[in-house]
């Protein structure tokens, strides 16, 4: 199995009411970590795990592709 540090990741985010969803995706292992950014700027995190579908399910839900800096921004709290 590849290792971790050798991944290209996937990026993608969502914008909902003033929600944003930001979802880095492992394509290999098909995990990832999913922040969501509210309206009043806190920030949720969660650890996910996937099915070979997930990048057709991100895009049928209105996900498109983002930043790498974005997402580890909001990862470290930087933002």
């Amino acid at each position: 199995m590849a290792k971790s540090n050798n991944i290209v990741h996937q990026y993608f985010k969502k914008q909902i009411d003033g929600i944003t969803i930001l979802v880095k995706l492992n394509p290999i292992l098909l995990s990832g970590t999913e922040i969501t950014i509210l309206a009043d700027g806190t920030t949720e995190f969660r650890d996910l795990e996937f099915d070979g579908d997930i990048v057709k399910d991100l895009k049928i839900d209105g996900f498109e592709s983002a930043s790498p800096l974005e997402f580890n921004i909001y990862l470290s709290g930087l933002l």
